[in-house]
């Protein structure tokens, strides 16, 4: 009797790895569309800036300047896994930078004491809009609108229409400063090579035992060979970006920064009762609520994590400008949501990855980086954003669809 369980459990784990080219072929191009558009248009603007893409200084730089989207985009999947979306995020980037301002350049505070406090008055900002959308019921859009107006208004009472400036120093590093070599002085930052490698080998490992939970499960998995396959493109790829910035001066520290958070909601997502609860509620409000998800209590805190990573990307965006302006963060709530999208993520909730939304922040980001390269005007390069955004959240709806039949 066991031998024959034995014969149909291993049957049907064969079975599973069985699949025929065209479905491998689908599935693949379902759950990874939006990495081979990203790889497309790398290659793409490499060839057009006759190779300047990939210099490790232009490099370094798309990843600083493109930080703060980064942030705001993990937080804003949040809010839309759960079917609201959040408009004020750009302006409550300008209201927490202004008032870091007032704190390290006019009160002369501790920069540290600063950005606490600064964080906290972004978890502030986010109580303030969760409690009207979860406890009294007005709609998210309406909420974040009126905070839009209300502290894009208040950075303009805080600043008087002028610019302050300069920063602390040991303030300016959060989006400036770099991982210093401990290993050697030579051409290669070699303590950002060991690093990479450790970064590498984690995921890689990770990759695996989330392969191997699934088989002794039966569920679905990939061919042995897809899998190496996959395996070896994540791993070059995190060691092609590594030797890259190795060549200039390293891992900067924002990027150490934006891996902490993506592994912290990449496993809040994906591995905890909370991420399993906020998808419910993002899937069917109702049926979470009867199955006894709390559901306003859970909103609620959403938009309070939501008013800290904006509160972060303020002293993000502040600290690489040296400077807290009136016209600080403005279009970065667009930005946000339309990383998202390009992500993968749903309008009406419940679908979404961390992954998806970086790799759609870093879409946005290397347009406009590629573009400026090329010397495109504003004007056509928000006309072509555009188009991208659309046709590339269809090619991703379109192999969805193709999937599902």
């Amino acid at each position: 009797m066991e031998q024959a369980k034995g014969k149909k459990t291993e049957l049907i784990e064969n079975n599973r790895e069985k699949k025929t080219t065209k479905d491998l072929a689908l599935d693949i191009l379902s759950k990874y569309s939006m990495i081979f558009i990203l790889i497309a248009i790398l290659i793409a603007f490499q060839l057009l800036t006759d190779g300047i893409l990939w210099k490790p200084l232009n490099i370094t730089n798309l990843i600083l300047q493109n930080s703060h989207v980064l942030v705001l985009a993990i937080g804003m999947l949040l809010v839309i896994l759960l079917g609201d979306v959040d408009l004020s995020v750009g302006s409550v980037v300008a209201f927490v930078g202004a008032a870091s301002a007032v704190m390290m350049v006019q009160w002369q505070w501790n920069p540290m004491i600063a950005i606490v406090a600064s964080l906290l008055i972004g978890g502030l900002i986010g109580a303030w809009n969760g409690f009207w959308v979860s406890y009294i019921g007005i709609p998210a859009f309406i909420v974040t609108l009126a905070g839009l107006l209300s502290f894009r208004g208040l950075t303009q009472v805080i600043l008087g229409g002028t610019t302050l400036a300069p920063f602390p120093t040991v303030f300016t590093k959060l989006s400036s400063g770099y991982i210093p070599d401990f290993i050697s002085n030579g051409e290669l930052h070699m303590t950002s090579i060991l690093i990479g490698l450790i970064l590498s080998l984690i995921t890689v490992w990770n990759m695996w035992k989330a392969r191997k939970r699934k088989k002794d499960n039966l569920f679905e998995v990939e061919s042995t060979v897809w899998f190496m396959i996959k395996v070896g493109i994540m791993f070059a790829s995190i060691m092609l970006l590594t030797f890259v910035l190795a060549s200039y001066q390293g891992y900067p520290v924002i990027l150490i920064l934006l891996a902490i958070l993506i592994m912290v909601y990449g496993f809040i997502t994906t591995k905890s009762t909370l991420g399993r609860q906020i998808y419910a509620i993002g899937g069917n409000r109702k049926a979470a609520e009867l199955s006894g998800v709390k559901t306003k209590k859970l909103t609620f805190w959403i938009f309070v994590n939501m008013g800290v990573l904006s509160a972060l990307a303020g002293l993000i965006v502040a600290s690489r400008l040296n400077a807290a302006t009136p016209n600080a963060g403005n279009g970065f709530e667009l930005d946000a949501i339309a990383a998202v999208y390009i992500g993968g993520a749903s309008a009406s909730g419940g679908i979404g990855t961390i992954l998806g939304a970086v790799i759609g922040g870093l879409i946005m980001g290397i347009l406009n980086n590629g573009m400026s390269i090329m010397g495109v005007g504003i004007d056509w390069q928000q006309a072509i954003k555009g188009l991208i955004l659309l046709l590339a959240v269809a090619f991703d709806v379109y192999s969805r669809k193709r999937k599902a039949v």
